[in-house]
């Protein structure tokens, strides 16, 4: 039986801004006893960490795996977020994004609130977070996370910068065929972003009103009305041409698509997930 109240957790948190899971701990470890759990806050560095809940962590990195899976494999990919380069290229930044990384491979979790609530050798995900942030001074955020599965799964990371870690990561599945291609894939997507790999995949209300945007911009422009729809249509592709990846130009040989990539060996992308620090 907890031998503290709701009431001694939000003095402490009001006196010391550490995060509510390390005040419970120190309230458990000091008996209940306030001015104990506080000094045990300050020896850890725990102190602080909720005052740092409204700064903004706007850097970070990006960390990703494929792994096997009973039908092919399985890619995940996360965002750890910092405030400032300075720790995203921390060795004990970069170390916890491993560990949050490792949880979220073996627990599945399929966003940043079950990762953060998944096991680690400290408790969870979130735990170590607030045991890094603590000590690093600042705040941290696990930001998303994504997992993909194929015959074969690409895992793409690229840094922006040299000395700092990958802030542009990527994940593509394929099927068996796809994966002679993959890496290419994957580097067209770091480089092009689609947000969409098929035109079945785009919502049908983004549809709807960028055909409503095309039109309303053609009859502002005093296109005659008999033109229209030809106009419209022209803009609707070029609106897929530009987020649809196999409608892209391949980034490599702008001759050709992304489709046309796949068709010379036969092959399909079945998924894909990139993210982009801060974006």
């Amino acid at each position: 039986m907890a031998n503290y109240s709701m009431e001694d957790i939000k003095a402490l948190r009001e006196k010391t801004g550490a995060g509510i899971v390390n005040v419970k701990r120190a309230l458990e470890e000091a008996g209940g006893d306030r001015d104990k759990a506080i000094e045990l806050l300050r020896i850890k560095g725990l102190e602080g960490v909720a005052n740092r809940e409204g700064r903004s962590a706007s850097d970070g990195l990006v960390v990703a795996q494929a792994s096997p899976a009973a039908d092919g494999q399985v890619g995940v990919l996360v965002e750890l977020n910092c405030e400032t380069d300075f720790v995203a290229k921390n060795a004990a930044f970069v170390t916890l994004a491993d560990t949050v990384l490792a949880a979220a491979v073996a627990s599945g979790a399929a966003d940043a609130e079950a990762l953060g609530a998944a096991t680690t050798d400290e408790g969870t995900v979130a735990d170590s977070i607030d045991t890094v942030a603590a000590a690093l001074r600042e705040k941290l955020v696990l930001r998303r996370v994504a997992r993909v599965a194929g015959d074969h799964v690409e895992v793409y990371l690229h840094k922006t910068a040299p000395g700092l870690p990958p802030k542009v990561g990527v994940i593509v599945a394929t099927d068996a065929k796809g994966a002679s291609v993959a890496h290419d894939v994957a580097m067209h997507i770091a480089a092009k972003t689609p947000l969409w790999i098929t035109r079945e995949e785009v919502p049908e209300e983004t549809v709807v009103s960028e055909r409503r945007i095309a039109e309303e911009k053609a009859r502002a422009e005093g296109k005659p009305d008999k033109i229209l729809p030809k106009i419209v249509e022209g803009r609707i592709n070029a609106f897929y041409k530009e987020n649809v990846l196999v409608d892209q130009e391949y980034a490599k040989d702008p001759s050709k698509t992304v489709a046309k990539l796949l068709a010379e060996v036969g092959g399909t992308v079945v998924a894909m997930a990139s993210y982009r620090v801060g974006v």
